[in-house]
């Protein structure tokens, strides 16, 4: 977390150290409120290192135990959508060597200008066989693989209609009975509490159901991770 989004930690950290300092100067109500605001601040930079550390580093997440819970069989094939990062091809190819593996970037600099992404793309690069697609254009066939993974991706798609594309476009490789399966974190209290206006880049939980539904698809399993992650797990008709 700190690798990919440190200029924001260093200003963060650099603009509290700044009231901090200069509160001193500043009238008795103003001095409170500045020093309030810094301690805020730099309370709110540890809370979300210490949540990331938790959910990244200590948890089950990268695991993927949990992954039982929502998706019980093993698929003949599955599909990893990411979008700039991908998190989850390598692990899936290790837990499942039976299960072939497609892979899709919908990476687009144009779009995706956000600094952490292109520092994180270029710590992790996609893997050699990762097909380039587009939101409304995987390079899947319809009814291909039996497990469809959007991990921390749909997220990075900051237009809602690209979003719902993706969607549609999962649904549409999916073979009957399989399932999409979403990681994400949500715009809900426990992820604001310690993230702050951080939080505010996540999509609350009715996004992701809004979205499933227009694409023709039903929750049929959902689990909390590290108490900031949910997993959810969807199905064409609820099959």
């Amino acid at each position: 977390m700190i690798a990919y989004n440190w200029p924001q930690y260093v200003a963060g950290a650099a603009t509290a150290a700044g009231c901090a300092a200069l509160s001193g100067r500043l009238p008795a109500p103003l001095r409170t409120l500045a020093r309030t605001g810094a301690a805020a601040a730099f309370g709110l930079l540890l809370s979300a290192t210490a949540a990331s550390w938790l959910v990244y580093d200590r948890s089950e997440l990268y695991g993927y135990d949990w992954l039982e819970a929502v998706l019980p069989q093993v698929p003949a094939a599955h599909l990893v959508v990411a979008t700039g990062l991908d998190e989850a091809s390598d692990v899936l190819a290790a837990r499942w060597p039976g299960s072939r593996q497609l892979t899709v970037d919908l990476y687009d600099p144009a779009v995706m200008t956000e600094g952490s992404v292109r520092r994180a793309r270029r710590r992790v690069p996609p893997p050699p066989h990762a097909l380039p697609g587009r939101p409304g254009a995987l390079p899947v066939a319809a009814a291909a693989v039996d497990a469809a993974f959007l991990v921390f991706a749909a997220h990075e798609l900051r237009r809602a209609h690209q979003r719902q594309q993706l969607f549609k476009e999962c649904a549409r490789v999916l073979r009957p009975g399989g399932r999409l399966i979403v990681v994400e974190h949500l715009r809900d209290g426990a992820n604001t509490a310690v993230f702050g206006p951080g939080a505010w880049h996540f999509f609350p939980r009715a996004e992701w159901l809004r979205l499933a539904g227009r694409a023709g698809l039903s929750l049929v399993a959902e689990r909390r991770i590290a108490g900031l992650v949910t997993a959810f797990a969807f199905t064409r008709g609820g099959a």
